[in-house]
């Protein structure tokens, strides 16, 4: 099972730069969707599996760890409006802990009340997610540092 390197034009548009594996993207890559979304990372089997860096038309982006296609694990995801979610990640949704800042005057979401004060003068709150709603308070420098991580991973890749 040797790895193979090329390019592939779909016929719906998208573009697939990077390694094969009988006949399936596996390895390091780059997949351009056809609305512009710009996956970089490794593959398997196919699915963004492992660490990578996904880009999507409107400025926002996730880096970190992927199993079979969906953020799984830790990383950064990045919206356009400024609002950043640090730490864990289940099934491409916010799921364990982390921490959830928003932009200079951002709403405060995921559990009332006072929130502490982020990086840039926005409102974070930090601690146990599930399904993207802040369920418990409690510091988790720990699991940031490995999501910024992972997401620092993600952005050194390259193709």
């Amino acid at each position: 099972m040797t790895l193979t390197r090329g390019s592939f034009t779909y016929s719906n548009g998208e573009e697939y730069h990077g390694e094969w594996r009988e006949g399936l993207r596996h390895g390091l890559g780059q997949l351009t969707l056809s609305d512009g979304t710009c996956y970089t990372g490794q593959f398997e089997n196919g699915l963004f599996n492992g660490c990578g860096m996904l880009v999507f038309p409107d400025g926002s982006r996730y880096e970190g760890e992927f199993i079979q296609g969906k953020f799984q694990g830790a990383g950064v995801f990045s919206r356009f409006d400024g609002m950043k979610f640090e730490g864990e990640f289940k099934s491409g949704c916010v799921q364990g802990y982390g921490m959830l800042t928003f932009a200079d005057g951002g709403p405060e979401r995921g559990g009332g009340g006072g929130g502490r004060g982020g990086g840039r003068g926005g409102t974070s709150h930090e601690g146990l997610f599930e399904r993207g709603q802040l369920v418990g308070r409690e510091g988790c420098q720990g699991t940031v540092q490995r999501a910024q991580g992972a997401a620092a991973k993600a952005r050194a890749l390259s193709m």
